[in-house]
């Protein structure tokens, strides 16, 4: 092998001075390009090859990141969908809107509802336009109570101020009202008898109002506006109201007609009355959504569990040593009997393997239908309860899992992997980029050296002509 590779290069140096030697010219750029890639190339060989392979596993980890990523999403989806809890439904539905609750609800209510909280509204005397002054001054807004002709106000609200302007019209002090922000709003109608300034304020009892004046001595006018109930009363065309109602027989007040969770699993918007004639509220069974659900995780998981054996096989696999899938793998081989729902009461619910999740010797999922079933039926309510959006439950636990898993400052999660190997693909760049450096240095110092010889060489074949001319003039002479 030795005498091979001197033959070789003996008849390369041969060839090369046959050709500088017999002037027939070399292009020492492009050997000087040849010779600094040849001194490099094994070591780019291989920076290349550990880039390339740092690639495919970060590729890899990205992948199952994105897989955990996307499932609990889809979960999170569907959890808010709110079809796999049980979710209220009410038969009268001009009484009242239903929807879920923070908790789940299971059985009947009853819903009777006999007033709808309402704002006040106060009417001010009719003016000939629109457009006539109404003085100039302060209003002042009190918020309180009013119960017949008393009015009791509420110190902790304080009162507010509205500067009137002089030359101001309704529609300047509707203005001014509105641009306070007080909870009363104000517009100027038009009627039968002429214009007049409308106030409306907050849905409630506690948000009922008076109105003061205080006029400017050289343009009163203000005072006309004012209002108590110990006044005009006709002024008060709707008093301010609480809702009242019964659910379960139970009597209830509202200040507003939006009541969140106004009992386990429902929350109302009141529409309408129905006095003497309650309706009834039911839930919605989720079993066969629940069913669905469960299926289509178990089929998630096992997709995941394919391309994670695929990519920590052995002899094939990307990462088959990494710390990342390994702890993803324990993550997964106890799913099923990780607590979801630690709070839940005794009897109910509280792992996946409850729900019919179940783990195969060989890692993969099952779903166990006749133990869901039986979870079903057992308790429905506190089945769909492990379908929320709660700091517990199914999707919390895979929005964990998934944050967990994609926690780059985590060494020994898959975020780790792809950061771990995405500095070692920089730092590889970096030492490409120097290796790319170093070969351009020395090609340019190659190229110059190969200039000097060819001027040299160029020199030597005039001196070299010159001689064999001399010669040949002193053989001519001698013959």
């Amino acid at each position: 092998m030795a005498s091979t590779s001197a033959t070789s290069s003996g008849s390369a140096t041969a060839s090369l001075v046959s050709s500088l030697g017999g002037g027939s010219g070399i292009d020492m750029t492009g050997l000087a390009e040849q010779l600094a890639a040849a001194q490099y190339a094994a070591r780019l060989d291989q920076i290349t090859a550990k880039s390339d392979k740092l690639g495919t596993q970060i590729s890899s980890a990205s992948t199952l990141k994105s897989m955990i990523s996307s499932l609990a999403s889809s979960l999170g989806d569907r959890v808010r969908t709110g079809d796999l809890a049980a979710t209220p439904q009410i038969a009268n539905s001009t009484i009242a809107q239903v929807s879920k609750g923070a908790a789940t609800g299971r059985g009947t209510t009853t819903l009777e509802v006999t007033s709808l909280a309402k704002g006040q509204t106060l009417v001010t005397p009719a003016l000939a336009s629109d457009s006539t002054p109404v003085g100039a001054g302060t209003l002042t807004l009190r918020f309180g109570t009013i119960s017949g002709t008393s009015f009791a106000a509420d110190t902790a609200r304080a009162a507010v101020d509205i500067t009137i302007p002089t030359g101001a019209t309704l529609a300047d002090v509707a203005s001014a009202i509105n641009a306070k922000g007080a909870g009363v709003t104000a517009y100027v109608a038009t009627g039968t008898t002429g214009a007049q300034l409308v106030l409306k304020g907050a849905d409630g009892a506690a948000n009922a109002f008076t109105l003061e004046a205080a006029e400017s001595p050289t343009e009163p006018g203000l005072a006309a506006l004012a209002w108590n109930p110990s006044g005009d009363l006709a002024r008060l065309t709707a008093p301010a109201s609480d809702a009242a109602y019964k659910l379960d027989g139970v009597q209830r007040t509202s200040a507003s007609n939006t009541i969140a969770d106004a009992a386990p699993g429902l929350s109302l918007k009141l529409t309408g009355t129905n006095p003497g004639a309650p309706t009834t509220i039911s839930y919605s069974d989720p079993a066969s959504a629940i069913t669905g659900a469960m299926q289509d995780l178990t089929s998630a998981l096992n997709e995941m569990i394919a391309e994670l054996n695929k990519d920590t096989d052995p002899t094939s696999g990307a990462l088959s040593n990494d710390p990342g899938a390994r702890t993803l793998r324990r993550q997964l081989t106890t799913l099923a009997s990780t607590q979801v729902m630690p709070a839940n009461a005794s009897g109910a619910p509280t792992t996946l393997a409850e729900l019919g999740l179940k783990t195969n010797r060989d890692g993969t999922f099952a779903l166990d239908t006749a133990r869901l079933a039986d979870t079903l039926k057992r308790d429905p309510a506190g089945t769909g309860a492990m379908f929320t959006n709660g700091l517990f439950g199914i999707y919390a636990t895979f929005d964990k899992l998934a944050r967990t898993v994609g926690s780059s400052s985590d060494p020994a999660s898959l975020g780790g992997t792809v950061a771990r190997l995405t500095k070692l693909q920089t730092t590889l760049g970096a030492q490409k980029s120097d290796i790319a450096t170093k070969q351009e240095d020395l090609r340019v110092r190659l190229v110059s050296r190969f200039a000097k010889l060819n001027t040299n060489l160029t020199d030597s074949k005039s001196t070299l002509s010159f001689l064999q001319a001399q010669v040949a003039a002193w053989n001519s002479k001698g013959n």
